[in-house]
């Protein structure tokens, strides 16, 4: 009888959710690449007036871009322009670029897309192949430098490309096309080794 009314009086567990990453730890390499799923970060779309990106880039700690095919960095915190009004601010140390946005009284859009996105890591002498596999963008180092990025497609899908080093890309996607990017980029990886 003793240990019935201890069942009946203990709390029950509490359920736990447990948000995993898309593609959590997947990686492929071929001779001359390597194709992995980075980690999480924090991640949102950024649209402001002309008039409102200086007090944003004081706010965010990093000078918004305001040229095609350009990004800025700092402290762990990219800034990628997109369009003349329009940026996609990925922070990799942990802190939260909305909340940081909150601050500021300017005009201005902010809204979190931290886990609409994933992104990949595509590096090696055949990353620029690899990704040229169903990307019609010239990525030779003189027409895409390192810091150069752009909204453009891949294959069938909508991707960001940043190029963070001369061998090393950057593809952000949507999570929901997650798994046809990455397959898309490792098939592309085995054709750059040939």
């Amino acid at each position: 009888m003793a240990k019935a009314a201890a069942r009946k009086t203990a709390p029950a567990a509490s359920p736990s959710v447990e948000r995993r990453p898309a593609l959590a730890g997947r990686s492929t390499s071929a001779t001359s690449v390597k194709v992995e799923v980075l980690p999480p970060a924090e991640r949102m779309s950024l649209r402001a007036p002309e008039a409102s990106v200086a007090a944003l880039s004081k706010a965010l700690g990093v000078t918004l871009p305001n040229k095609p095919k350009t990004s800025a960095s700092k402290g762990g915190r990219t800034a990628l322009w997109l369009g003349p009004d329009e940026w996609l601010v990925i922070d990799e140390a942990g802190s939260d670029p909305l909340a940081d946005c909150a601050k500021v009284s300017v005009l201005h859009s902010a809204v979190g897309i931290s886990h609409r996105n994933i992104a990949i890591a595509v590096t090696g002498a055949g990353a620029a192949a690899t990704i040229n596999a169903g990307c019609p963008q010239d990525l030779s180092l003189d027409v895409f430098p390192v810091g150069a990025a752009s909204r453009t497609i891949l294959g069938k899908t909508e991707i960001v490309l940043l190029r963070t080093a001369a061998d090393t890309f950057r593809v952000e996607c949507w999570r929901s096309f997650s798994d046809y990017v990455f397959t898309f980029l490792s098939e592309g990886s085995r054709d750059a080794a040939v």
